[in-house]
């Protein structure tokens, strides 16, 4: 049985662990990522978020994605039946950073990633299965079983997990808990769209209100396709029950209005897929000598594609973090990484809610729009949600409420 010795092992080759592994890296330590699958692989959180930008320019990543020709993204649209649309455009954000970022075929843009730390020295075994770890202090020794059925110890000094749905550590290690978030189901595929610029900008995300609870995502790409989803509750699936995935994809499109003529009867390029059930949490996000990025830590929900944001600074924040205890320094994962971490959840959390809710809607599609807010909104839908000087992200839940109230109280009254 091979053995290796390293100071970092990351599991899962995703932006979350490529970015972690690629800062250690930078700073000078022996780091290896293994990742289950094989690359590419299909994932959808296609439509990244200013602040990723941040974390894939440290990793030195920047380059190599801008040379693949992704779609870029500018904003996000908003849009209920007829009359009501609502556009965010991210140059008009109230926090300083980013204001464009990629609209991306994920397998490709994963796999650009991972070949690019690849290049930075840092080796990456596919299709390589984490069965078992052992912790010791710090220390851990891990036991890999690779495609060809050989086994492999990776003896690390730390271990990085970002492997995403995979879950390896909270799984193995009995840390998984239920989101407070209710469970929702997605029904999705990518489909070839060659008059997208009849309909609206291919720059920007547009979320289509299908009906209360209900929306769907449509998402270009650069290479003439656009991903269309439906994200709903499970029930609102019973209507397209005993049909096959193309025929409820095709029966749910030519149901709303606004996508209809578009999308009706253009060509899918792969049987509709689903995912349900995807918000999930850990009790906490480290522990003696491992730390959980990404996804692995918690997911919400997509509708404004924070996975890939949170995924990208949590790493990014647990990679220094992790070089700061190789150098022997003292780490307080606790207030260092877990709080940090949370903060941003429950930013987006708040703004899920208020999605479902309702609250959005209202203060979407408010007639009276106040610029000053709706810039400060603008840089939450950014990703910006570690900007405490922004009230939207401060008092996030106090000031969408209060928001909707003052919203709500200025509509003409019905007089019986």
């Amino acid at each position: 049985m091979k053995e290796q010795n390293v100071d970092v092992l990351v599991i899962g080759a995703g932006p979350a662990g490529t970015i972690a592994a690629s800062i250690i890296n930078q700073a000078g330590y022996k780091v290896k990522i293994v990742e289950k699958e094989k690359f590419p692989r299909f994932v959808i959180g296609e439509s990244l978020l200013p602040r990723c930008m941040e974390a894939l320019e440290e990793a030195k990543f920047l380059d190599a994605v801008k040379a693949k020709g992704f779609q870029e993204k500018f904003g996000a649209k908003f849009i209920r039946g007829e009359h009501d649309l609502c556009d965010f455009n991210f140059s008009n954000q109230f926090t300083k950073g980013y204001n464009w970022t990629w609209q991306v075929p994920r397998g490709e843009f994963d796999l650009t990633l991972a070949t690019e730390v690849q290049k930075q020295g840092v080796e990456v075994n596919f299709e390589s299965t984490v069965t078992d770890i052992k912790f010791e202090g710090s220390n851990s020794t891990t036991k890999v079983l690779n495609k060809d059925g050989s086994e492999q110890i990776i003896k690390a000094k730390f271990i990085v997990d970002g492997s995403g749905y995979g879950r390896v550590i909270p799984r193995m290690f009995g840390m998984d808990k239920p989101s407070s978030l209710p469970p929702r189901k997605t029904l999705f595929t990518h489909i070839k769209d060659p008059n997208r610029l009849k309909y609206s900008e291919p720059n920007r995300i547009t979320v289509v209100v299908h009906e209360p609870q209900t929306w769907i995502w449509v998402i270009p790409f650069s290479n003439g396709n656009t991903s269309v989803g439906f994200v709903a509750n499970p029930p609102f699936y019973d209507k397209v029950k005993g049909m096959s995935p193309e025929e409820a994809l095709r029966f749910l499109i030519n149901s709303e209005p606004h996508i209809k003529e578009r999308f009706g009867d253009a060509e899918f390029l792969f049987e509709p897929r689903t995912i349900e059930g995807w918000s999930v949490t850990t009790e906490k996000f480290y522990g003696e000598g491992f730390v959980l990025t990404g996804n692995v830590t918690e997911f919400l929900d997509p509708v404004f594609s924070s996975g890939v944001t949170l995924a990208s600074v949590s790493s990014q924040n647990a990679a220094h973090l992790v070089i700061k205890k190789l150098k022997g320094e003292h780490v307080d994962w606790e207030e260092e990484f877990m709080k940090p971490c949370m903060v941003g959840v429950e930013v987006f959390r708040s703004y899920v809610n208020g999605w479902y809710d309702g609250t959005l809607y209202d203060i979407f599609f408010s007639k009276e729009t106040n610029p000053e807010f709706k810039n400060q909104i603008c840089s939450v839908l950014a990703g910006y949600v570690w900007d405490t000087t922004n009230p939207f992200v401060k008092k996030h839940d106090r000031a969408l409420k209060s928001l909707r109230d003052v919203i709500n109280l200025s509509k003409p009254q019905k007089v019986n």
